[in-house]
């Protein structure tokens, strides 16, 4: 969020900072919702890769999501050893590419992981896997996010 706009009138120079997208990080971070997820993309070490300039399509999983995981598996998840086993979960979230609500089709979806999502487009609504998308086409400065609300567990987890 750090674009600067100069203005020059009779040699004067005046600074204004103005508000561009953010990228996909600093929206997951301001939507209060994706607390649980932040904290998972910055112990995978995927901040930088999430911040960069994609674009990306992220389907990103509630706080209650992650909540709703069987008792203990987030917490060790976010441990320092399991940084690789999380990093492929949170890369099974996420497509290379834009793609925008409007052009999901129903059918397999490659991921940043290696395997697919199964897409199934029914009725104006949106599986992912067996989550729904709740909230669609949330733009970004480097792609978009659809909310889901369940945790994506790749095919060998």
């Amino acid at each position: 969020m750090k674009t600067i706009t100069l203005l020059a009138i009779a040699g004067m120079v005046s600074v204004s900072t103005l508000r561009a997208d953010p990228n996909i990080v600093e929206a997951a971070k301001s939507t209060g919702m994706h607390k649980t997820l932040v904290a998972a993309v910055v112990a995978a070490g995927k901040v930088e890769l999430l911040s960069g300039p994609g674009p990306f399509t992220v389907f990103a999983p509630t706080d209650e999501a992650f909540a709703a995981l069987p008792a203990g598996t987030l917490d060790d998840l976010l441990k320092a050893e399991n940084k690789e086993k999380l990093g492929k979960i949170l890369s099974y979230h996420v497509v290379s590419g834009k793609v925008m609500s409007a052009d999901v089709k129903t059918g397999e979806v490659p991921t940043a992981a290696g395997a697919k999502l199964n897409a199934k487009v029914s009725g104006g609504s949106v599986m992912i896997n067996d989550a729904k998308v709740i909230k669609a086409d949330v733009a970004v400065s480097n792609g978009v996010i659809h909310v889901i609300d369940k945790v994506l567990l790749p095919p060998s987890n």
